[in-house]
C-alpha cells in the first residue's frame, strides 16, 4: 500500500473507529495486489525472457501498481497517492514505448522506481506507527524496496537475469509482505474495538462509537 506521512495527519496520536473502518477498506485491494504480484514474480522467474519481452512485461508491472495505488482508498490526503501512482504509470508506458530498450534502461528505470516507492513507504510507515501496530510491515516493504532498486542501478547493464532476480523477488516478497498486511488491515476494527473496551472498563468516560478513540500500541510507547 503506497502510505505517506501526510496519510495519517488527521488521525493524530489515537486512531477513531471511524478511522480503523476507513484504513480497512483497503485491505481487499492490498490482498488483490499481494495476490497479483506473487503470480506476476513467479511468471518472471518461469520464462525465458527477451529483453524486449522482460520490458514490456515490468512496464505493464509499473501501470498497474500506479493504478492500484490510485484506487488505495480510506487515508487521508488521498492525493497523495495519486501523485505517488501517476509517476509509476508514466514510468511504465514510457519502458513499454521506448525503441529497442537497453539493459542498461530497464535497470534504470527499475532501480530509481523501486528506491522512490520504497523511501515513500519508510516515510509512510515511520508516520503510521502512531496509530498502526503493525506498521512494522510497511516498513518492511520499504526496506526490501529500496536496495532492490540500489541493486538494480549497479549494475544497470547487467544481463537479463540479474534483472529477472531483482523484478521477481520484488514481486513476490512484497506480494507475500501485502498478503500479510491484507489480513492485518481487514482486523484492525476489531483491533480498535477491543482497545477502547479496554481504556473504558478502566474508568475511561464513554464515547459513541463515531467519536470514541483507542490508544493503539504504536500511541502509548511513543
Amino acid at each position: 500500500m503506497y502510505v505517506t506521512p501526510a496519510s495519517f495527519d488527521s488521525f493524530g496520536r489515537e486512531l477513531t473507529d471511524d478511522g480503523a473502518e476507513r484504513l480497512s477498506r483497503n485491505w481487499t485491494t492490498v490482498l488483490l495486489s499481494g495476490l497479483l504480484l506473487i503470480l506476476a514474480g513467479l511468471l518472471i522467474f518461469s520464462i525465458d525472457w527477451s529483453v524486449r519481452g522482460l520490458a514490456t512485461f515490468i512496464g505493464a508491472l509499473f501501470i498497474v501498481e500506479g493504478f492500484w495505488a490510485m484506487l488505495t482508498t480510506g487515508t487521508d490526503n488521498r492525493a497523495y497517492n495519486v501523485v505517488t501512482g501517476l509517476p509509476s504509470m508514466a514510468a511504465g508506458i514510457a519502458i513499454i514505448v521506448w525503441p529497442s530498450p537497453s539493459l542498461a534502461v530497464l535497470g534504470i528505470f527499475l532501480g530509481a522506481w523501486l528506491i522512490v516507492i520504497g523511501t515513500v513507504t519508510i516515510s509512510g510507515a515511520f508516520a503510521g506507527r502512531r496509530v498502526l501496530d503493525d506498521w512494522w510491515l510497511l516498513l518492511v516493504l520499504g526496506l526490501v524496496e529500496v536496495p532492490l532498486g540500489v541493486l538494480a542501478l549497479a549494475a544497470p547493464d547487467a544481463t537479463v537475469a540479474a534483472l529477472v532476480i531483482v523484478g521477481g523477488i520484488y514481486a513476490v516478497v512484497i506480494g507475500a509482505t501485502r498478503i500479510v498486511l491484507a489480513f492485518e488491515l481487514k482486523d484492525l476494527p476489531n483491533k480498535v474495538h477491543k482497545e477502547y473496551a479496554g481504556y473504558s472498563a478502566n474508568g475511561a468516560p464513554d464515547r459513541s462509537r463515531s467519536e470514541s478513540y483507542a490508544p493503539t500500541a504504536g500511541a502509548a510507547s511513543s
